[in-house]
């Protein structure tokens, strides 16, 4: 004797519903796609490129330093420019992160045990000033990008919003003046000043301690992410 299993009912949609998987998936990626702050965040990665052959080719610190924060400035006008206008597009959603990384991280990488030789603030002194970026501070800022990235995109997938918060906006800041500071620290204008503190310049001082805030609280930033994140895999 066979016994029939339960038919569970079919599944109503009313006229102009969208279905959960409808409603989670993003939008294609189609013409809307070209517009101006899609633009703006295109020519950000162009200028980023020609920030890196700057500073492998060294002496142009100054130069350098300008064009890297051109470059952050352009990180908020894409935003604000697709928020003004109504153009958030799924790929503005996808490549302004991944242009911000690149910028910082490759700046980073540029900068990484850099060494310059230049003249020192007593006539006949030469000095050695390194760009204060260490292999440590690169580590923490790439895991946490790469950590929190591949979060955001699990999340959202599942169809969970998981948009950037107030550390996430403040650690991109700070990373932004910590790469700046590095740059300039490499001028002779700036990193052959006269010692004040312990044989060392105020810059200096002032500059290692932008590179460590921002190492440390990039870190900071991602342990709110995580937290964040399993909170709303709990729900």
């Amino acid at each position: 004797m066979t016994t029939d299993a339960p038919v569970p009912p079919p599944v109503t949609q009313r006229p102009g519903q969208a279905s959960a998987f409808e409603e989670t998936r993003p939008a294609p990626i189609g013409r809307e796609s070209v517009n101006l702050p899609n633009t703006v965040t295109v020519t950000r990665l162009l200028l980023a490129c020609v920030l890196f052959g700057m500073i492998a080719y060294d002496g142009l610190w100054k130069s350098a330093a300008a064009l890297f924060v051109f470059a952050a400035a352009t990180d908020f006008l894409d935003g604000w420019l697709a928020r003004r206008y109504g153009q958030v597009t799924t790929l503005g959603r996808i490549l302004d992160p991944f242009v911000d990384k690149i910028v910082v991280v490759g700046a980073l990488l540029f900068l990484l045990e850099k060494r310059v030789r230049m003249p020192g603030p007593g006539e006949g002194e030469e000095l050695i000033v390194w760009s204060g970026v260490s292999a440590w501070m690169v580590l923490v800022i790439v895991g946490r990008e790469m950590f929190v990235s591949s979060l955001r995109g699990f999340l959202e997938k599942h169809g969970i919003d998981f948009s950037a918060d107030w550390t996430g906006k403040v650690k991109t800041t700070v990373q932004f003046v910590a790469v700046t500071a590095s740059l300039l620290s490499l001028a002779p204008e700036f990193g052959s000043l006269p010692p004040q503190i312990d044989g060392r310049s105020w810059f200096l001082w002032t500059r290692d301690a932008l590179l460590w805030g921002a190492a440390l609280f990039t870190a900071y930033s991602g342990v709110t992410y995580i937290a964040r994140g399993m909170r709303e895999l709990k729900r």
